[in-house]
C-alpha cells in the first residue's frame, strides 16, 4: 500500500464513517470524461466484483485508507458483473491487465498506477 499511504497517509478509521463520494461508473462517456479530468487531477477507478469476498474485503480496507479532507476526490465505481465490456475497455485504453478487485490512478490519460487484491 506505498502508494496509497502516500497520498493519503496512515489514517484511523472514526466511528466506521465512510468518506467516499462514489461515482458509478457505468459507460464509455464517463470514461472519456475521466481521460478528460486526467489532465488536471489524478481520477480513481476501483473495479470490484460483487460476487467475490476477496473484493468485497479490499473495497473495505480501502474505504477505510478515506478521510474526510478526501471527499472531494473522484473515485469511480466499476461493477465488473454487470459491466464487463467497460471493464475490458479500460483495460485496453489503460493498457493495464484486468484484475479484480482493481484500483487504477488515472492521470494524464494514462494508468500511472494499478494495483490488485491485497496490493
Amino acid at each position: 500500500m506505498g502508494l496509497i499511504n502516500k497520498l493519503f497517509g496512515n489514517k484511523t478509521v472514526k466511528n466506521n464513517e465512510v468518506f467516499i463520494n462514489w461515482i458509478s461508473l457505468t459507460n464509455n462517456d464517463q470514461l472519456n470524461e475521466i481521460k478528460k479530468l486526467s489532465n488536471n487531477e489524478q481520477i480513481l477507478i476501483f473495479k470490484h466484483s460483487t460476487r467475490c469476498v476477496i473484493s468485497s474485503m479490499v473495497k473495505k480496507q480501502f474505504e477505510k485508507l478515506f478521510d474526510e479532507e478526501h471527499n472531494k476526490m473522484k473515485v469511480y465505481y466499476l461493477d465488473l458483473l454487470n459491466y464487463r465490456n467497460l471493464s475490458n475497455k479500460i483495460s485496453e485504453d489503460f493498457n493495464v491487465v484486468h484484475q479484480s478487485p482493481q484500483l487504477l490512478v488515472i492521470k494524464n490519460n494514462l494508468a500511472v498506477f494499478n494495483a490488485s487484491h491485497y496490493d
